[in-house]
């Protein structure tokens, strides 16, 4: 009997202790991993969720990854001392502010932050303070390998991990929720470039700054776009509001004579205009209280080649006079120039459009005053202008426009007089800086006098470059723009878009074009000089054209 009983209470200890070990099991493991648990000793907490999309240029080059980081918090409830743990965090971390630690170790929340994404080595030393009741809780910190380099386009992350600022911000929920990485249409070998020579053009005219890109003209997708100055998007917080603002999307300007090439085209598309068409520049055009006038003035009359050729002022408005208001004015709109650029950033501006849009306007948009745009914009339209006459979409995304579709707006002829006359500005014109050798370069100088008040500034300018290469069959388009250059000796004090933005475009070309696989070729090729040329000079019984 005693055998028996001693055999029972044995059974009854065993399933007591498989009920208490069931229990702290079913504890253990019920714990919900998305709050931390109640515990006195230091552990690691996982957060569940998919982690964010990696975003990468059209090569696969990480420009925006996640990275597995530990953040601290703390039980207030489980500490001994608040007032002591408070001093060592503070030792540990000299970044704290020592009050606002202890008001949040003091309390009688189960759970306060004391400090996010910390480094391996922080992590370390926390642990090493062995205190009751700080916890970690795993996280993820969004990081940038490019840096400045791609901040205005790529963007940044809250410290929660959500999109703010760029293709972060446009792509949250996909980036959020989908794991495959995010393909840009951006080539960082070309950024590189575009990014350095426009440093290097703002830092030799001391400008404030300056903006330009790359675009495909085969599907509008942008190979490279850069903003100076710029920011890291590690931590934007120390950047200005100046550095955050992306002057190629943001940013709308009048553009100055790089829109006569809209004014040509329209007006040879649209029938009023032929290239032998000649236009009296021999002395300014008086429009009620306006005078408009040439910077370099030819003062004779001058040919529709000559007048992008020499960048006349008065010759453009009278192209567009002629063109009449509501056509030029429906062409501008089938370039998308009075709309917003359909792109793929949230910090995207409006063009700036006249209210009452009559004569005037007309003559003054026509050399780039009056109408604001921004960089993308320019570069789209001149894409349609120079190559297959079709508008496509401007996109930052690889592949994004490869079946897309869109009307044409020029036709083949057009196109071929305009290529011609990109080509002459740079062979004959203002733009002979930009040529890049091997390489055969068309596009248009501009100078615009930025707006002040109700006025113009005749001291500040915008200085820009719009080009495209190799003009035989152009494969992209570029522009350069810089804010407020300064003059030095060796442009004998001139900054206009000449002397100060077609040098950069041509050391872009140059460094570029290898990379694209673009072979040099031989300009005076009698295959290309004469596919290429038209002669600027009036001829005889070219039309005398009189519109005021």
């Amino acid at each position: 009997m005693a055998r028996i009983r001693l055999i029972a209470v044995g059974l009854i200890f065993l399933c007591a202790w498989l009920v208490i070990a069931g229990r702290l099991g079913m504890l253990t493991f019920s714990e919900s991993p998305q709050k931390p648990a109640k515990t006195t000793s230091t552990q690691v907490v996982i957060k569940p969720g998919t982690p964010r999309a990696t975003i990468t240029d059209r090569n696969g080059q990480i420009l925006a990854t996640s990275l597995a980081t530990a953040s601290l918090f703390a039980d207030p409830r489980n500490l001994p001392d608040a007032d002591e743990a408070t001093t060592r965090l503070v030792e540990t971390f000299p970044d704290l502010d020592r009050d606002d630690v202890f008001k949040k170790l003091s309390g009688k929340q189960h759970f306060v932050w004391i400090k996010r994404n910390l480094t391996p080595r922080q992590q370390a030393d926390v642990l090493r303070l062995g205190i009751p009741g700080l916890d970690f809780q795993k996280e993820e910190r969004r990081v940038y390998p490019a840096g400045n380099l791609t901040a205005h386009i790529v963007g940044y992350t809250d410290i929660d991990g959500n999109g703010i600022a760029g293709i972060e911000k446009s792509f949250n929920d996909e980036l959020a929720t989908h794991p495959a990485p995010l393909r840009l249409s951006l080539d960082l070998r070309i950024q590189s470039i575009l990014h350095e020579e426009i440093r290097k053009t703002i830092k030799r005219f001391s400008a404030l700054g300056g903006s330009g890109l790359v675009l495909d003209t085969r599907n509008g997708e942008i190979i490279a776009m850069a903003s100076l100055p710029d920011f890291d998007p590690h931590d934007p917080g120390k950047a200005s509001d100046d550095a955050r603002f992306n002057r190629a999307s943001l940013g709308v300007y009048e553009m100055g004579s790089t829109f006569k090439m809209f004014t040509a085209a329209a007006a040879l598309e649209s029938g009023q205009a032929l290239p032998t068409d000649l236009y009296d520049a021999r002395k300014p055009l008086k429009v009620d209280r306006f005078t408009i006038r040439d910077s370099h003035p030819e003062s004779r009359w001058l040919s529709m080649p000559e007048v992008i050729m020499y960048s006349s002022n008065i010759g453009a408005a009278q192209i567009a006079l002629q063109t009449t208001t509501p056509i030029f004015r429906a062409y501008l709109e089938a370039l998308g120039l009075t709309q917003r650029a359909p792109v793929e950033l949230p910090e995207v501006g409006a063009p700036l459009v006249p209210s009452r849009w009559r004569d005037i306007n007309t003559m003054t948009i026509a050399f780039g005053h009056g109408l604001a745009v921004n960089p993308i914009q320019m570069a789209s339209a001149f894409s349609a202008v120079i190559t297959d006459g079709i508008l496509h979409a401007p996109t930052l995304v690889a592949g994004k426009n490869d079946n897309a579709t869109s009307p044409r707006i020029f036709s083949e002829k057009t196109v071929m007089t305009m290529r011609k006359i990109a080509r002459l500005v740079v062979s004959e014109g203002t733009g002979k800086q930009a040529a890049a050798e091997g390489y055969v370069v068309g596009g248009k100088t501009g100078t615009a006098e930025k707006a002040a008040g109700r006025g113009y500034n005749r001291k500040a300018n915008l200085s820009s470059f719009l080009s495209a290469f190799p003009m035989q069959d152009p494969r992209y388009v570029l522009l350069v723009s810089i804010d407020e250059p300064k003059g030095i000796p060796e442009t004998y004090g001139f900054t206009t878009g000449g002397w100060v933005a077609a040098p950069a475009i041509g050391e872009i070309i140059g460094r570029m074009a290898p990379l694209l696989g673009i072979r040099p070729f031989d300009e005076t090729a009698p295959e290309i000089a004469s596919g290429l040329y038209i002669d600027p000079a009036p001829t005889k019984g070219g039309r005398q054209i009189v519109v005021f």
